[in-house]
C-alpha cells in the first residue's frame, strides 16, 4: 500500500512540474512583483514561477517538523500498533 501511495504522490509532483513547465514556457515575458511601495527587479515569469514553487516545496517539508515537535509523547502505547486478529 506504501508503494501506491509513493507512486500517487510522484505523479501529483510530476504533473505540477510539468504544467509549471509549459506555463513557464509559454510566458517568457518580464514580470516585476509590486508589494505596497517595493519593486523588485523585472526577470522572465518561468524564473519567478519556479523560485516560487521552490520555496513553496521547502517551506512545506520544514513546517510540520515544529508541529511535531511541540507533539507530547504518549506515555502509554499506541493500542492501534501492536494490533492482531483475535478470533472470537
Amino acid at each position: 500500500m506504501r508503494a501506491i501511495a509513493n507512486l500517487m504522490t510522484a505523479l501529483i509532483f510530476a504533473s505540477w512540474l510539468a504544467g509549471i513547465a509549459v506555463l513557464s514556457i509559454q510566458n517568457i515575458r518580464p514580470l516585476a512583483l509590486r508589494f505596497l511601495t517595493w519593486q523588485s527587479v523585472e526577470i522572465p515569469f518561468g524564473v519567478m514561477l519556479s523560485f516560487s514553487v521552490g520555496v513553496g516545496c521547502a517551506v512545506g517539508a520544514i513546517a510540520p517538523s515544529p508541529i511535531a515537535a511541540r507533539r507530547p509523547q504518549a506515555s502509554e502505547p499506541d493500542p492501534l500498533e501492536d494490533w492482531e486478529d483475535e478470533e472470537d
